[in-house]
């Protein structure tokens, strides 16, 4: 049987099985306060707990806070063997991509390399043309608020191929930009609202490449990631399909049962959603992000600045490749998350300084088990 992998959804050791059962916690102050109240942490366990029954087969919550980080994880990592899900996780984080290649945009932006406000025409002639749409109109801020009106390039029938084609298959960027752009018409004029659209990111992708002269892998990771000390944090080289170091198994639902979709070429996903990363990573990345040691007041203000409400995706206000999330509490909470086959991440920090990453090893299809996920995540950050 083949299976078609539907990319379109795409918007350790000992230590592990203890944690598989009950929840761990590290930081090297233990006189410091620790991430969530007893009570919290019983709430947060419940919700972990109702997701798993919920039909994913992991989840993983990792909070950090004070300095300290406290994992718990429920549920199976191989369904098959019922290994746990391991301590600090390797997953594809999917879409939290964009935050990482945003940041390196805001960099160059504080740098003078190059103008937000400039027709993206400007840096990349000729690649932002087709019907009802001009590179001319279309601005840098544009690409990164998800207000250009382009056209989603997941949902090219090239991209709707079997598992076992698309599990080694490379794209270049460059290609599916040309395809993206040529399939239809633009959905709106620029900035006219917010939609979201890989497209956009696989753009910014090729910019950073035009303006720095070197690929947007090496940029991320000479900008972001090895400042951070992400030791965890990568983008996967050209063909590379496995996931380094330990992790859970990841599925999507395949003729309504689960399926293993853990390796494969994510060239398709690129600088929109390629990235693979561990919830203690996501945490210190969007902690130090939102509290400045990534850019200067002036970068991070201008990144935060009028987020835009998101026609096809809820409760999301987006600004320069940074959300503000809506959450059941009220708080003001900023970070993205990410979804490609195989995996669900949420990702957020309050202004507070909580950090809370949820990683999940399915992607939901169902709205009662994408529900249980969320919950998750919320009650994390409320609690």
């Amino acid at each position: 049987m083949t299976s078609k992998l539907r990319v379109r959804r795409i918007v350790v050791g000992g230590l592990a099985l203890a944690c598989a059962l009950t929840a761990c916690s590290s930081g090297a102050d233990s006189a410091a306060p620790q991430p969530l109240s007893d009570t919290a942490r019983v709430e947060v366990r419940r919700a972990l707990d109702a997701a798993v029954a919920a039909g994913t087969p992991g989840v993983q919550v990792v909070v950090t806070e004070h300095g300290q980080t406290w994992t718990a994880t429920a549920g199976v990592g191989n369904i098959d063997t019922k290994a746990p899900f391991p301590d600090n996780a390797e997953v594809r984080v999917g879409s939290n991509t964009k935050a990482f290649v945003a940041t390196v945009m805001m960099q160059l932006a504080g740098e003078g390399k190059v103008d937000l406000d400039a027709p993206i025409e400007r840096y990349l002639p000729g690649v932002v043309q087709g019907e009802g749409i001009d590179g001319n109109r279309i601005t840098v801020r544009n690409l990164m608020q998800h207000t250009s009106g382009l056209p989603e390039y997941l949902e090219l029938p090239q991209l709707d191929a079997d598992y076992e084609t698309m599990r080694t298959y490379h794209f270049e960027s460059a290609d599916l930009v040309r395809a993206a752009v040529a399939s239809g018409p633009a959905h709106f004029p620029p900035g006219e609202k917010a939609e979201y659209s890989n497209t956009n990111y696989l753009i910014v992708g090729m910019l950073v490449e035009r303006l720095t002269g070197h690929p947007f892998a090496d940029e991320v990771d000479r900008r972001v990631i090895q400042p951070l000390g992400l030791k965890s944090t990568y983008i996967p080289a050209a063909g590379e399909i496995d996931i380094r170091n330990p992790h859970p198994l990841g599925y999507e639902v395949v003729d309504g049962k689960p399926m293993d979709f853990t390796q494969f070429d994510t060239s398709w996903a690129g600088s929109a959603g390629a990235l693979i990363s561990t919830g203690a990573d996501l945490d210190r990345f969007f902690t130090a992000l939102l509290f400045e040691k990534l850019l200067q007041p002036a970068q991070l203000a201008e990144m935060r600045r009028d987020p835009k409400p998101l026609t096809n995706r809820n409760g999301i206000d987006y600004a320069l490749g940074l959300a503000r999330l809506s959450v059941p509490c009220g708080k003001e909470v900023w970070g993205h998350g990410g979804s490609i086959p195989g995996f669900r991440t949420h990702d957020g920090v309050t202004v507070e300084g909580r950090a809370v990453t949820v990683l999940a090893n399915l992607r939901p299809v169902d709205p009662a088990a994408t529900e249980a996920v969320q919950h998750v995540f919320d009650t994390a950050i409320c609690q």
